[in-house]
């Protein structure tokens, strides 16, 4: 059976993507392997083995198209208000918290969050389908 292990963005600036990511979701660097015109930087939160691959290509100086394809990344909190309210504090992009509901039932409690080159992260509730 496969196994996930990484999700690749590619972005512009390394430093502040890192600098973004510690910060907002607490993933610290994994790996960084440099080759001559790019490198690949390897984010990880300890609490999971999955990665953020962070693709820099060196030289570029023009913002990434993220297209009409990308979805977002998600991560799961314990408290998805007190999360949302440390973003706020912070001055963290966050669209407010939505309840998600079907059928009269919340199946989820989420808001986005958007990093430096504009890639979406869905910060959900803890519980549920996302426990």
């Amino acid at each position: 059976m496969a196994k996930p292990v990484h999700s690749m963005i590619r972005v512009l600036d390394e430093e502040r993507s890192r600098a973004y990511y510690a910060r907002a979701f607490g993933l610290e660097l994994a790996e960084r392997i440099g080759f001559d015109d790019f490198a690949l930087v390897y984010l990880r939160h300890p609490s999971s083995p999955f990665e953020l691959e962070l693709t820099v290509n060196f030289g570029r100086s023009e913002p990434y198209e993220i297209g009409n394809g990308y979805g977002h990344l998600a991560v799961v909190v314990d408290d998805v208000d007190a999360e949302h309210a440390r973003f706020t504090r912070e001055g963290l992009p966050a669209t407010p918290v939505k309840d998600f509901q079907h059928q009269g039932k919340t199946l989820a409690r989420f808001f986005f969050a958007t990093d430096p080159d504009g890639y979406k992260i869905e910060v959900i509730q803890k519980g549920g389908r996302f426990g």
